[in-house]
């Protein structure tokens, strides 16, 4: 299975794993599976960072590109870099929200055909999205 973790999925991953189900905890161990982490996410974690510190993050967040980078790969997982296409993919889809990153993860889990691992039952609108409940 290839997954893109949504943003909270990506910080629980690293610092609260306990808020995880053991179907995701499973998906994120199994060595046969691709983890993906979107440049999206990063960008938004700390722009919600910057106005209200994720404390259980905040060594990561605070430690720049180098501290984000390392922690994607001591969690085995790669950065899915943001694409014209996955931008111009954006513009295809329904509005069920508003969100642009949750809208730009939709489109590159669209694109490059990868489950999408979230707590967020709004991606449950759209058709055709692979989901993974965390």
């Amino acid at each position: 299975m290839r997954l893109l973790l949504d943003s909270h999925v990506f910080v629980w991953a690293n610092a609260l794993p306990k808020n995880l189900s053991r179907q995701a905890i499973s998906a994120l161990v199994d060595p046969d599976n691709e983890v993906f982490v979107s440049l999206a996410s990063a960008w938004e974690l700390w722009i919600k960072h910057a106005k209200k510190p994720i404390k259980e993050f905040a060594r990561v967040l605070d430690g720049g590109p180098d501290a984000f980078r390392e922690a994607a790969a001591l969690s085995r997982m790669t950065i899915l870099d943001i694409s014209l296409q996955h931008a111009a993919t954006v513009r295809s889809l329904p509005h069920h929200h508003g969100d642009p990153f949750d809208r730009l993860l939709i489109a590159q889990a669209m694109q490059e055909g990868l489950t999408l691992l979230t707590h967020d039952d709004i991606f449950d609108r759209y058709a055709g999205l692979r989901i993974l409940w965390a």
